[in-house]
């Protein structure tokens, strides 16, 4: 999986909408959508923050 795939799949499992992960995670709306389809690489240490924040704060939905 490349970081690409891991920030959508994040997004997913957290049940947000794009404008309400991007709120969520002080990140502007744009760069969100430009990383996930593509248009801009996403630092991988932002990735790691974003997942480890998600962990902490348990607001990714179980299946």
């Amino acid at each position: 999986m490349d970081s690409r795939e891991i920030l959508c799949k994040l997004r997913s499992d957290t049940g947000m909408n794009r404008r309400q992960f991007a709120d969520y995670f002080g990140i502007p709306y744009r760069t969100v959508q430009d990383w996930e389809l593509g248009n801009r690489h996403m630092p991988d240490y932002l990735l790691r923050l974003m997942l480890y924040k998600a962990n902490m704060e348990k607001i990714i939905k179980t299946q």
